[in-house]
């Protein structure tokens, strides 16, 4: 689910990054009604046709249980620059422009954003303004940015807290001696398949596994009987499993719902126009890894909080520090030249990015004080020709937005 500018690496681990919620959601939900009601049936979650996903991406809430991230009292301004943008470039031998790429890459919208005015908003799929829009694997930069808030409030004692200080009754297994910046990182030393052809891969069985009679949280329950497979800190290795493990830990730390967190410092602070809505696991919990919705503008205004260092209204919300070191290569990836910081993607030239399979993303173009949010309803979790589409795209937006270029109108 991952695309570099210069690459266009996707990486065949990352296939349908959330089937494990899917599995969840088949054992544990009940379905909407599809006689009674257009809504989707949240047991196809990760197979809904397109026509599903137009109405199901934007209605998460009618599906799915979800706690509502509320929103303060008082919106931010997102003013208009005033003057219309567009770009036109060639793409396989085609000439396009916005509309092209968005009827060719199944937006429902696309908005970007330079020096804190919009330059550009479109929608469509049926969508609306006002409407939210799943996020996917984009949360994930959002529950990181939740352990630099903890950290901040002294909740977690710092990235080289180990994990067991804050949810013991993982000590005496691999997460022994594992820190808080080894789970975010993606470095923790687990042993863990992600592969989801093979149907006895971990990524397809945690989700699915019998809930533990002792009430343990089944994430925590699945990932205590994994065996380490790397000194901690020393090897990436992409585990889906562990994005929920550090909401957990938050939460733990916190004493709160990640919902509830993440409105108190950030999402009733940033001038949000919406509540937004997390969906909810098995165990009645947020999923750390997935699955928050929000307006697009929303999606805009969480990205320029953390791109101007996480502050809002003056309050630093994150440690001085924070945004610095979590949108730097931290590590490696196994994806060719791109670098991972704190649940974000790194990219060779300094731009960053959350991104979610289906189309979702938050580009943050720091050299240009850009933000370039996506939402989309690929018909394809994640291929080559979507990524490559996108690549263009934002390549030619990012070519026109240079000291010295010509808009093109």
């Amino acid at each position: 689910m991952i695309f570099a500018f210069s690459d266009h690496i996707v990486p065949r681990g990352m296939r349908l990054l959330r089937a494990a919620v899917a599995a969840a959601l088949v054992a544990g939900l009940t379905a909407a009604n599809a006689q009674d009601s257009p809504l989707p049936p949240a047991s196809g979650f990760l197979f809904w046709t397109p026509a599903q996903q137009r109405v199901g991406y934007r209605s998460i809430e009618k599906i799915f249980p979800v706690r509502i991230v509320k929103r303060g009292g008082t919106v931010s301004s997102l003013p208009n620059a005033g003057l219309p943008f567009d770009v036109s470039y060639e793409f396989n031998g085609k000439r396009l422009n916005t509309a092209g790429f968005m009827a060719a890459n199944n937006v429902s919208g696309l908005l970007i954003v330079q020096g804190g005015k919009v330059l550009l908003e479109r929608y469509g799929l049926g969508r609306g303004a006002h409407d939210r829009w799943t996020s996917f694997s984009v949360a994930k930069s959002v529950t990181s940015t939740l352990v630099g808030a903890a950290i901040k409030d002294g909740f977690i004692s710092g990235l080289d807290a180990e994990v067991t200080t804050y949810l013991p009754e993982l000590k005496g297994t691999a997460y022994d001696g594992v820190r808080v910046r080894d789970l975010i990182t993606m470095r923790s030393g687990l042993k863990w398949n992600e592969d989801y052809s093979n149907p006895k891969s971990d990524v397809n069985r945690f989700g699915i596994e019998p809930l533990p009679k002792n009430g343990e949280d089944p994430v925590e329950a699945y990932l205590a009987r994994l065996p380490r497979a790397h000194r901690p800190g020393t090897v990436f290795n992409y585990n889906t499993g562990e994005t929920d493990l550090a909401g957990i830990l938050v939460a733990r730390a916190t004493r709160r719902h990640l919902a509830d967190y993440l409105s108190e410092r950030i999402w009733s602070k940033i001038g949000a126009e919406q509540d937004a809505v997390w969906m909810l696991d098995r165990a009645g919990e947020e999923f750390g890894g997935c699955c928050l919705s929000m307006t697009l503008r929303d999606y805009a205004r969480f990205g320029l909080f953390f791109m101007h260092g996480g502050r809002a209204n003056g309050e630093e919300i994150l440690p001085s520090d924070w945004v610095e070191a979590a949108s730097a290569k931290q590590t490696p990836s196994d994806f060719g030249k791109l670098g991972y910081g704190y649940f974000w993607w790194i990219h060779p030239d300094g731009s960053y990015e959350a991104i979610g399979i289906f189309g979702q993303s938050i580009l943050i173009v720091p050299k240009q004080d850009l933000v370039v949010v996506t939402n989309s309803a690929w018909p394809e979790a994640d291929a080559d020709r979507f990524y490559a589409a996108h690549d263009a795209y934002v390549s030619a937006v990012r070519a026109a937005l240079r000291p010295g270029s010509t808009r093109s109108n």
